[in-house]
């Protein structure tokens, strides 16, 4: 794989049962680019290896006056530079290749989990977790799995150098086979407490990574009630800890490089003491001395690599613990799709509370509880967070289907949905039946203020589908935010669409007004809606109430609304005081209150109102 490839037609299926697993994993998976890294590093290491040999030769051949041995010395060793030269680039090219592929393997792997898993995924990783993996984890799994076909290559090159140095001259060999393993294993036993350290950063920095991106999401209502300095301390006090955290890491790292540094040195005195006793004594040669002198002098820069190897690894570990983790979650009700691709047609149902969805309807669900809401929805479009029995559309499983025809089917837009940065013409360019016209959805949506926002806000933007809308949309209100992703779920026309509150930050007129643009947009097709508007809830075909995860009652709002009365609490915001005042007048009054239920009434006069000013 060249990274003109990327990316990858399939990205494979992980090992995610530990971290080192999933590293050996992409090790394995890339094993064609590791073993041409290994080939040109085993050049270049050779080509350096190499050149004192040629040196000490042309030293003898300078002192034995020998200018046929001078040219060959010449001759090798301009060999040894070319090869050198040319196992380097490659190696170089090579290793960055290994790289960015194995990170861009990992970032496919992560995409693909986030788009199966839907919202449950930060339902069960916090968010900053996610982004920590998705960037910084992936550089640095990516630079261990490639350093490992270097680091082959330069213990390979160091036994051969050690090899050929006993063989060539054993005395001063010996020496070096001895000290070689010292300086390899000495940083060993201070890598658990640099990786401990190491470790202790990583978490820091991804909690600080995670309290900014929270801080940033919510910096308008922070700044709605005067908080944002008391959470800016709080992230500045986080940095300030990745701080300290990062330099007594690199305090441990430091020493590890000095260890790396004093010890070759060391052993260099060693060699030149003894091969100058041996050289008096004229047991060797004063080339064989420089050679072995050269060779250990230039064995520092492969066993640098031990170094390497020995960080990649602390680093990449944690990181490749927290991807495996994220990688190994797995939907809550999932058969792989046992089913043929289809997309089926029927009503909604849902055993579990026994909510029904006719199909071709309107239906609007109401719950006291958000959050239980909030996971009904999610489990209408086949993303539920806990085993159970699965959401039927028209008699078929959604989790038997594959996950692209069960998204096809049913689409669910959450009720904090996010607007991509780009232009309007490209957040509405999405998969779509083509039976809905933008223009048309957006009209349905009562979009007109947010395209003239847009285009006033977009420099020589004429055309409104060519405006530009800033991250997440931060530019345009809470209410306009709504509106234009409810639009994008109107273009794609799905068989069924789940709507959770999404006009909870819209005024009442333009709330009327988008429920009966989206009724008769959605005319014929199956659409549910969670909310407590009135608004929303009188324009529905069918109304289902759920009190404690169970469906107690349908009917028509205004029907409910006499009839429920904890319906009616939800609904109108009655407290349980009211509620029991307004049965006790009732009971006083031959079941009827004095002033026709105030309460209810009062909504339905006001839907009355807005619809005839509408």
């Amino acid at each position: 794989m060249q990274i003109h490839d990327l990316p990858y037609p399939d990205p494979g299926v992980p090992d995610a049962r530990s971290g080192p697993r999933f590293l050996w994993w992409l090790f394995r998976n890339q094993l064609d680019g590791q073993l041409k890294s290994l080939a040109w590093g085993l050049l270049h290491f050779a080509s350096v290896a190499s050149l004192p040999f040629c040196v000490g030769v042309a030293v003898q051949a300078a002192v034995d006056r020998s200018g046929g041995r001078l040219a060959l010395a010449g001759g090798l060793m301009a060999l040894a530079c070319v090869g050198n030269a040319v196992g380097d680039t490659f190696l170089h090219r090579s290793a960055v290749t290994n790289w960015i592929t194995a990170a861009a393997r990992v970032q496919q792997l992560l995409g693909r989990k986030a788009a199966v898993l839907g919202s449950a995924l930060t339902r069960r990783v916090a968010a900053g977790e996610v982004v920590a993996v998705s960037t910084g984890d992936v550089e640095k799994i990516g630079w261990f799995v490639e350093a490992l076909s270097r680091f082959t290559a330069a213990a390979v090159t160091i036994v051969v150098v050690t090899v050929g140095l006993l063989v060539y001259q054993p005395a001063l060999g010996v020496v070096v086979a001895v000290g070689l393993p010292v300086l390899a294993l000495a940083v060993l036993p201070l890598l658990p407490r640099a990786t401990r350290r190491a470790d202790v950063q990583r978490q820091k920095a991804g909690r600080a990574t995670e309290l900014a991106s929270d801080t940033v999401a919510g910096l308008r209502v922070l700044r709605g009630i005067g908080g944002e300095d008391l959470f800016l301390d709080r992230y500045r006090r986080a940095s300030q800890e990745v701080r300290h955290a990062a330099v007594r890491s690199a305090r441990m790292w430091s020493l590890i490089a000095a260890v790396q540094v004093l010890l070759p040195g060391l052993l260099l005195i060693t060699v030149v003491w003894h091969g100058v006793r041996l050289a008096r004594d004229g047991r060797i040669d004063v080339g064989e001395l420089v050679t072995v002198y050269s060779s250990v002098m230039l064995l520092t820069y492969p066993l640098r690599h031990f170094e390497e190897i020995a960080m990649a690894y602390s680093f990449s570990r944690p990181s490749a613990r927290r991807a495996a983790r994220v990688l190994s979650l797995e939907r809550a009700m999932d058969t792989a799709g046992t089913r043929a691709a289809e997309t089926p047609a029927g009503d909604l149902y849902d055993p579990r509370t026994g909510l029904c969805a006719p199909s071709g309807s309107l239906t609007a669900v109401v719950c006291g509880d958000p959050d239980a809401a909030g996971r009904l929805a999610e489990r209408l479009g086949g993303h539920a967070a806990q085993e159970g029995t699965s959401v039927l559309l028209g008699g078929v499983p959604l989790d038997e289907l594959p996950l692209d025809s069960a998204r096809t089917a049913v689409l669910v837009q959450d009720k904090d949905p996010v607007l991509l940065s780009g232009t309007l013409r490209e957040l509405l360019d999405v998969p779509a039946s083509g039976s809905v016209d933008p223009g048309a959805a957006l009209e349905a949506a009562q979009c007109q203020d947010v395209l003239a926002a847009l285009v006033q806000g977009s420099l020589g933007a004429e055309d409104p589908m060519d405006a530009r809308i800033t991250e997440r949309g931060r530019s345009l209100s809470g209410g306009q935010r709504q509106r234009l992703a409810l639009a994008r779920s109107l273009v794609t026309d799905p068989e069924v669409l789940v709507l959770d509150e999404p006009t909870s930050a819209v005024d009442s007129h333009t709330e009327a007004r988008v429920a009966q643009g989206v009724r008769g947009l959605r005319s014929g097709r199956t659409t549910v809606v969670f909310t407590s508007s009135p608004l929303l809830l009188d324009r529905a075909d069918r109304v289902v109430f759920l009190h404690e995860g169970t469906v107690v009652a349908v009917g028509g709002h205004r029907e409910l609304v006499r009839t429920e009365p904890r319906y009616r609490a939800v609904v109108t915001r009655e407290t349980e005081e009211e509620a029991a005042s307004s049965v006790a007048l009732r009971a006083g009054n031959g079941g009827r209150h004095p002033d026709e239920v105030p309460d209810g009434l009062r909504e339905l006069e006001t839907l009355e109102e807005i619809e005839e000013t509408a």
